[in-house]
């Protein structure tokens, strides 16, 4: 047990001399952090939802208030596929993209109208990840690319990724974390192995991807299931939000 901002539900990796040499063996070789976006970093103030009931009433003429979609972690195209799905609309690459285009236009207009926010502590602790040379960081999300870019812009955060893995590149979250490895090999020129990989999220699908990757996960309890919700999916570690940038760094070996 550490502050009451951060609780492990792993072994602490302060607790033995292996896992420290650990520690300053990450510090040297460097390490991967992929990071989700609703929930984790920002809140949009519901500007995604609405931008896709917007795209789908502006594409195909339904209103449809989304209750029974779920949403939370799920891949923007898979949203899209199942909103297709529910209304027996063919689910063909062309509805599918002509969706997508037209939810992006609407996130564009939505952004600036919804009172969302930065997650405590992301912009501070962003700050000193970006300034550690042995850290790649990088995002792993849900979102087509075009829709993060343009939360993270409208949030000031975008300029802190290098790259990352999208809705566009796979349909199922659980497949990102290849793509992600690949990207980070064109940049870097090596393989990031499964332990050097951590993914951080706010919800059950993310403690999933990183387990389909053998990664290390981090579960933030700022998105909408609780601390209790998420440890029952027994992430590598569970934090309550990302304010106590000291104690993640260090905790973590970042």
């Amino acid at each position: 047990m550490l502050k009451r901002e951060w609780r492990s539900i792993a072994r602490p990796l302060k607790s033995s001399k292996r896992c420290l040499d650990s520690l300053d063996m990450t510090k040297t070789k460097g390490r991967l952090l992929l990071f989700d976006i609703d929930g984790t970093l920002i809140h949009s103030g519901g500007a995604g939802v609405e931008a896709l009931k917007s795209a789908f009433k502006e594409r195909f003429g339904i209103d449809d208030d989304l209750h029974n979609i779920e949403i939370a972690g799920m891949t923007d195209s898979g949203i899209v596929v199942s909103i297709l799905n529910k209304h027996k609309i063919p689910a063909t690459n062309e509805n599918v993209s002509a969706f997508l285009d037209s939810y992006v236009h609407c996130l564009s207009l939505e952004l600036p109208r919804r009172k969302g926010k930065l997650l405590p502590g992301v912009l501070k602790l962003l700050e000193r990840l970006k300034s550690r040379p042995h850290l790649v960081l990088a995002l792993l999300t849900g979102n087509v690319s075009r829709g993060a870019r343009l939360k993270l812009e409208h949030y000031g955060v975008w300029h802190f990724f290098e790259f990352g893995a999208f809705a566009d590149d796979h349909r199922d979250r659980n497949q990102l974390g290849r793509f992600a490895r690949a990207r980070a090999k064109e940049k870097h020129g090596r393989e990031f192995s499964a332990s050097e990989i951590d993914i951080i999220g706010d919800t059950p699908r993310d403690i999933a991807c990183g387990r389909a990757l053998g990664a290390r996960t981090v579960a933030v309890a700022t998105g909408r299931w609780s601390r209790d919700e998420l440890e029952k999916y027994q992430p590598g570690f569970l934090i309550d939000d990302l304010s106590d940038a000291e104690t993640i760094v260090d905790t973590l070996g970042w």
